[in-house]
């Protein structure tokens, strides 16, 4: 130790019993998870049951425990992929210390103060979790964990990206080969198709032009989780979560077309009839049509049960449309809507409602709603421009009958719950080539911009930004990877999906404000690649489930 107390440099970056130190905590953070548990129990309990009532009251806690929760599998899956890592002889040096900082990092902040949010710090205390109670977990590996996210750590890590910045990604991911080729194949598509011309798209406000759209079909990327029984290549979500991941890197908008044709897909393999399958996937696959969701509604948001947007059966017995959506995403364009309406006017909740396949026509600049019975306008937006963003009115809009997803009214909620998992797992995956975007535009700008005599990345609070942006990108990376290895695996994964969503989301939003940060003025404005993909990580803490909505969900989870 040097006088002043710091650590001196001469200091070994990287622990030496790392892989025994990251294994002997996992014991202690279960505990403490449990604990967590049993204190918001005994707090949200009334006359033996979970109070809804209770739970909202405490809701802090309760979303402090979400988030407990989620430190404590993403540690756990950072300690999974580095065995994998060390059994394949591939945890070098900067695996090891992605891994040491990672876990020092997050620990110290399970016991010290984690951030929800930007203002929004959860101590343990908050689940009336006490000091003397809290220290039991506090084991001494855990302190040598916390301990080991040091400066000369950070100081190599940043050494070692600096050496390695033509890399994909910072430090090996753990995957097998084949999805690395994928990986490749659409990193590529994005740095030559994507990424010279996406901020020109966002700046204009422009679609994402059909050429771009025609070439990912080609690639097969509408079509990728169908079964090729079902004209789809029939790939893994695995390879889903890269694919989104390396086109949302070059925009967020190219990544998300996608995500219309798996919600679509997922909802019609799930609880579409057989003729729905044949007829419907093949064409999604191919890209001969375009999907988009029409679920939300003015001033019901997240809360789907109380939608008001009917259907009524006509006498010829196709159905007929009449309310109003919101936040419509790439609506122009589509082809075909799975539209949720209620169908029982009987019923004020979640029941009654059903699930549409509701045909319509595309439009184009001059007229886009040309479809009888049916109107629309954009909705200006931050970010996230490349599909635009729409409110549509429906005012008896025909659908065919055959078009009722299931054949069978009454099923649409649950039918949309079943799709939950792989847009929550797309949406990490989004948020982590989000991420990484910053990350790379971050670091490029800090080594080609010179202050006092020398580039912004040789300063040490500069350097830490970009290190952590790093470090929390591979932690989100691999809660990601597990919550679509779950779900490749016909286990159920809303809670890992959940988690991986919401701590991905927050890592996006952290990256690209401190990437905005490290460009100084310069990020603040519009000419700026960063000010773009700072608009854009914004809308991920919202969409597919709020950030407040999916830590109540998963408290809800932790508790039955």
């Amino acid at each position: 130790m040097a006088e002043d107390g710091r650590m001196s440099d001469q200091r070994v970056a990287v622990l030496g019993d790392l892989e025994a130190l990251c294994s002997a905590v996992q014991a202690p953070l279960q505990g403490l998870l449990a604990l967590a548990k049993d204190k918001l129990r005994a707090a949200v309990t009334e006359e033996g049951r979970i109070s809804a009532k209770r739970l909202e009251a405490e809701q802090r806690a309760a979303h402090g425990l979400s988030w407990i929760a989620t430190y404590v599998e993403a540690l756990a899956q950072m300690e999974a992929w580095s065995g994998r890592l060390r059994a394949e002889g591939r945890f070098g040096e900067m695996e090891q210390l992605l891994l040491q900082i990672g876990a020092g990092e997050y620990l110290a902040q399970l016991f010290g103060g984690l951030p929800m949010t930007q203002g929004e710090i959860l101590r343990l205390s908050d689940l009336w979790i006490t000091a003397a109670e809290a220290a039991r977990f506090r084991t001494p590996e855990v302190e040598a964990l916390i301990a080991g996210n040091s400066v000369p750590a950070r100081a190599r890590l940043m050494a070692l990206m600096r050496e390695n910045q033509g890399r994909a990604t910072f430090g090996a991911t753990g995957l097998d080969d084949e999805l690395e080729m994928i990986r490749d194949q659409f990193r590529r598509f994005s740095d030559e198709k994507v990424i010279p011309h996406a901020h020109e798209w966002h700046l204009k406000d422009e679609l994402i032009p059909m050429e771009i759209v025609r070439e990912l079909s080609d690639l097969g990327v509408f079509g990728l989780t169908i079964p090729e029984n079902l004209g789809g290549l029939g790939l893994s979500k695995a390879s889903m979560v890269v694919v989104s991941e390396e086109l949302s890197r070059g925009y967020i908008g190219v990544g998300s077309l996608g995500t219309r044709s798996e919600i679509a897909a997922e909802l019609i393999l799930c609880g579409g009839t057989d003729e729905q399958k044949s007829y419907w996937l093949p064409k999604i696959a191919s890209g001969e049509i375009l999907p988009t969701a029409v679920f939300t509604e003015p001033n019901t948001g997240s809360d789907l049960g109380s939608l008001r947007t009917r259907a009524v059966k006509a006498e010829t017995g196709d159905w007929e449309i009449t309310g109003n959506k919101t936040w419509i995403t790439h609506a122009a364009r589509a082809h075909v809507m799975t539209l949720l309406a209620r169908t029982d006017p009987a019923t004020t909740d979640y029941r009654g409602l059903s699930m549409f396949l509701a045909e319509k026509t595309p439009g184009d600049d001059a007229d886009p709603f040309p479809t009888p019975g049916m109107t629309g306008g954009e909705i200006e937006v931050l970010g996230y421009r490349g599909m635009k963003e729409y409110e549509l009115g429906f005012d008896g809009f025909k659908v065919k009958a055959e078009n009722l997803l299931g054949g069978v009214p009454g099923q649409g909620f649950k039918q949309l719950m079943q799709t939950f998992e792989s847009a929550r797992i797309q949406t990490a995956a989004r948020a982590i080539g989000v991420a990484q975007n910053a990350l790379e535009v971050g670091l490029q700008y800090a080594e080609d911009r010179k202050q006092f005599g020398k580039s912004l990345v040789e300063f040490p609070r500069v350097a830490d930004k970009l290190v952590m942006m790093a470090v929390e990108i591979m932690i989100a990376r691999q809660l990601t990877y597990y919550s679509a290895w779950q779900k490749d695996h016909d286990r159920r994964c809303d809670l890992e999906a959940g988690m991986a969503k919401l701590l991905g989301a927050r890592v996006a939003w952290a990256a690209a404000d401190n990437a905005v940060q490290i460009h100084g003025g310069n990020g603040f404005a519009l000419e700026y690649t960063i000010s773009r993909i700072l608009c854009d990580a914004r809308i991920l803490n919202i969409f597919e489930g709020a950030g407040e909505i999916q830590a109540q969900v998963i408290a809800r989870r932790l508790l039955d």
